[in-house]
């Protein structure tokens, strides 16, 4: 038997294959929202499906060319691309002209995604970076809302729960009608909003997949929703004719979109646990605190932005201690 040593082959984590890939996590996040894209074209019709095809078709677009300018290989076929259009036709009204469209997904692409390095160093969600580059930009094309079953989606208009209710106090210091609201509608999607934030039975569907498949923890959007919860529901206690009833709070609005799809993309949410309960929490107060106090009657994709701004500190406070730490004692 020889003694000779044998050299050692080293490389990096994780060193289990799980059996997942890239463009594997993509394409079944993408199969998680077809019941809530589903739902958004049935309750707002065609149109929805037209903004839908263009954002998905432009950030697939604009990512083959932004790739080729930077000299990479074009990998659109990973679903990365068609994953973060999808997420922006989601997030905007069914309304939407084509051109508001476009430029979200040149956006998403380039300032979100490519002026970072690309797939896995953007610190921030493209699709929500195009949200609120828009929704800054150009605030009425982005707030025309129409109501679910207008299938021309143009000349009917239907507000949001929360920007009715944001509008009734700031006439009328109370909630007034706008203050009655059914939440099994809302859980439906029998509302105004977004193309993809209306059901919240279709969010919570395809999250549920992506729970059971371990793609998604389940720590940041429980962190989200309670944060959410509790801030809205104690100040629902002290004013409750100004404020909507916690449970609407949560099914109404971006919160589970964003809570279950968007908070817990991977690349841009902390990677310790402790860290993702700091993440989810801050998430929850600051959507908490916009809807209730700021300017805006939505506050999910400012919150997220902010607290993915905030991941490198959280990860570096919270890492592990490393195995065998022992700590010095004081001279």
């Amino acid at each position: 038997m020889s003694l000779e040593p044998r050299p050692l082959t080293l490389s990096s984590s994780p060193h289990a294959f799980a059996g997942d890939s890239t463009a594997r996590i993509m394409w079944t996040v993408v199969a998680a929202l077809a019941p809530a894209t589903a739902w958004g074209i049935y309750a707002f019709g065609p149109r929805a499906a037209w903004v839908t095809a263009l954002a998905v078709a432009g950030c697939a677009g604009f990512e083959a060319v932004f790739q080729r300018m930077r000299g990479r290989p074009v990998t659109v076929s990973d679903g990365s691309a068609v994953l973060t259009g999808l997420l922006l036709a989601l997030n905007l009204p069914a309304a939407s002209p084509w051109w508001l469209v476009v430029l979200g997904a040149a956006v998403a692409m380039g300032l979100g995604k490519h002026v970072f390095g690309g797939l896995g160093q953007n610190p921030f969600n493209p699709a929500l970076v195009a949200r609120v580059v828009l929704l800054v930009s150009f605030p009425v094309q982005m707030t025309t809302w129409s109501a679910p079953g207008s299938f021309l989606a143009d000349g009917i208009s239907g507000a949001t729960p929360l920007g009715a209710a944001k509008t009734a106090v700031a006439t009328a210091g109370v909630l007034g009608p706008a203050g009655h609201v059914d939440l099994w509608a809302l859980a439906l999607g029998a509302h105004g909003g977004s193309i993809g934030e209306v059901s919240a039975i279709a969010l919570i569907l395809g999250a549920a997949v992506l729970l059971w498949r371990r793609i998604i923890p389940w720590d940041i959007p429980a962190a989200f929703i309670g944060a959410t919860l509790l801030v809205t529901g104690a100040v629902w206690e002290l004013h409750p004719d100004r404020v909507l009833d916690p449970l609407a709070q949560i099914l109404t609005g971006g919160l589970l979109l964003g809570a279950l799809f968007m908070a817990t993309d991977m690349v841009t949410s902390p990677l310790t646990r402790k860290g993702r309960w700091i993440f989810g929490l801050g998430c929850g107060v600051i959507t908490a605190a916009i809807r209730l106090w700021g300017g805006y009657p939505e506050g999910v994709s400012f919150a997220i932005l902010l607290m993915n701004a905030c991941v490198p500190l959280i990860d570096r406070f919270t890492r592990p201690r490393k195995f065998g730490w022992v700590k010095e004692a004081a001279p």
